[in-house]
């Protein structure tokens, strides 16, 4: 890969023609009083911090403490995680996998950036990106590596690819040692990451 020196980076240097377009957007709809930034910026504090990974760690924490659970999430995740209030767009339809010794899963959307909001919150921009969204699929072991996820070779890597109609929540393996840790404690171990299955933890 070639590197270029600028004794400067411009903002717009790094954001897509789509990205562009879209500030661009933003900018005269604000100008024209067509909408609030502030209103926006709470928006996405509200998927960040309300509706955000956080939710999503609560799960994986419920499902590593209480075996109950974790067999109604593996078999109906959309009911399992609707139990603990986290519903809504994106989230109408789940279903949740399992790493385990044998098998690592991995989520993309190969078409778009399908991603399930009431639980993991806004995709974060790497998911989003074609370089992502093509090789997690042409070779997941080596954008494994990229994360820093390096994995057995006797380890199966199973992508998963979300769509309109299903997302998935990867359910990361527990870490050993954690048995005495409460529910509260085990979701401060999960990662947004961990869930789309880019980590480990």
């Amino acid at each position: 890969m070639t590197s270029h020196s600028h004794d400067h980076d411009h903002d717009h240097s790094t954001l897509s023609e789509m990205d562009v377009r879209v500030r661009a957007l933003e900018a005269l709809l604000t100008q024209k009083g067509y909408i609030d930034p502030a209103g926006i910026d709470r928006i996405i504090e509200t998927y960040e911090n309300e509706v955000g990974p956080h939710n999503g760690a609560q799960v994986v924490a419920k499902a590593w403490a209480e075996p109950d659970f974790k067999a109604w999430l593996l078999q109906d995740a959309t009911a399992a995680i609707a139990s603990l209030g986290f519903t809504g767009r994106q989230g109408e339809h789940m279903v949740a996998v399992e790493n385990t010794t044998d098998q690592h899963n991995m989520v993309v959307c190969t078409l778009c950036s399908c991603y399930p909001w009431p639980v993991l919150g806004l995709p974060p921009v790497w998911y989003k990106s074609a370089a992502y969204r093509s090789r997690a699929v042409l070779e997941p072991r080596k954008v494994l590596a990229d994360f820093g996820v390096v994995l057995p070779e006797s380890t199966h890597i199973r992508v998963w690819d979300s769509t309109a109609e299903v997302r998935y929540l990867v359910l990361p393996k527990r870490p050993a040692g954690t048995d005495n840790l409460s529910q509260t404690a085990l979701a401060a171990l999960v990662t947004r990451d961990a869930m789309i299955g880019t980590a480990l933890i």
